[in-house]
C-alpha cells in the first residue's frame, strides 16, 4: 500500500514541468515574486528625489526613508524567498522522507504567515505617508504602484498562507488515517497460542485409554 505524506506520494516522484506549472501554490509564488520586483525596483529607480535646497536624496513618502527602506526590504527579502520555495517545491515530491517535508511545510506556513503581516504593515505605511505627503512628487505613478503592489503581495501571500496551512492538515490527516495502534487492530497476524483451549489444540491425555469408560462393565478382581 503506498502511503501519502503532505499531499505526495511517500514512494517520491518524477518532476512533471507542466503539472508543477498549473498548480495554485507555483502561480501565487510567481506572482508574489514578481509584485516584490515591482515595489522594490519602483521604489529604488524613482522613489527618491533629490530637492534643490539641499543634496541629501530623500524618499517621496513624506521624506520618510524609513518607509522606502522598509519596502525595499520587504520587497527583496520576498524575491528571495519565492525563489527559494519555487525550488523546494519542484523538489518536494521526490522527497522520501515525511519528516524532510514536514520541516518544509512548516517553513512555508510560518514565513507565509510572517510576510502577510508584513506586507500588510507595508501596504499601511506607505498609504499613510503617501496621504500625508505635502512636497511635490516628481514620479507620482511610482508611488502609487508600489502602494498598490504591496497590497497585491499581500493578498498573494495570504493565499500562500492558506494553501501551506491545507498542506500541512493534509500530512497531519494523512498521518492519523496510515497509524493504526497495534492493541485494537483485529488484522494484524498474531502466532497461533501455544497451548489451544479449543478443540483444535486439545490433545488427549496418555492415561485416559486406562481409564474405564462410563457404562462399561468391568469384572472384580479375585
Amino acid at each position: 500500500m503506498e502511503h501519502n505524506a503532505y499531499g505526495a506520494s511517500l514512494a517520491g516522484g518524477s518532476f512533471d514541468l507542466e503539472s508543477f506549472v498549473k498548480k495554485p501554490q507555483t502561480i501565487l509564488r510567481f506572482l508574489s515574486w514578481l509584485f516584490s520586483i515591482v515595489v522594490f525596483a519602483t521604489i529604488t529607480a524613482e522613489g527618491y528625489s533629490n530637492p534643490s535646497t539641499t543634496g541629501d536624496a530623500k524618499c517621496m513618502f513624506n521624506d520618510n526613508d524609513s518607509a522606502c527602506s522598509y519596502a525595499v526590504g520587504t520587497g527583496v527579502i520576498s524575491f528571495l524567498a519565492c525563489c527559494v520555495f519555487l525550488i523546494l517545491d519542484a523538489y518536494f515530491p521526490k522527497l522520501s522522507n515525511a519528516n524532510e517535508r514536514k520541516y518544509i511545510v512548516m517553513a512555508d506556513l510560518g514565513f507565509s504567515g510572517v510576510w502577510t503581516i508584513l506586507w500588510f504593515i507595508c501596504f499601511c505605511y506607505l498609504a499613510n505617508q503617501w496621504a500625508n505627503t505635502i512636497a511635490v512628487v516628481v514620479a507620482p505613478d511610482a508611488a502609487r504602484a508600489a502602494i498598490a503592489f504591496s497590497f497585491f503581495s499581500t493578498v498573494t501571500w495570504g493565499l500562500l498562507l492558506f494553501f501551506a496551512f491545507g498542506r500541512y492538515r493534509q500530512g497531519v490527516d494523512d498521518f492519523s488515517q496510515d497509524y493504526r495502534d497495534p492493541a485494537g487492530d483485529h488484522t494484524t497476524p498474531y502466532p497461533p497460542a501455544q497451548f489451544g483451549s479449543g478443540p483444535t489444540g486439545y490433545q488427549q491425555s496418555p492415561f485416559s485409554q486406562g481409564q474405564t469408560q462410563p457404562g462399561e462393565y468391568q469384572p472384580p478382581p479375585y
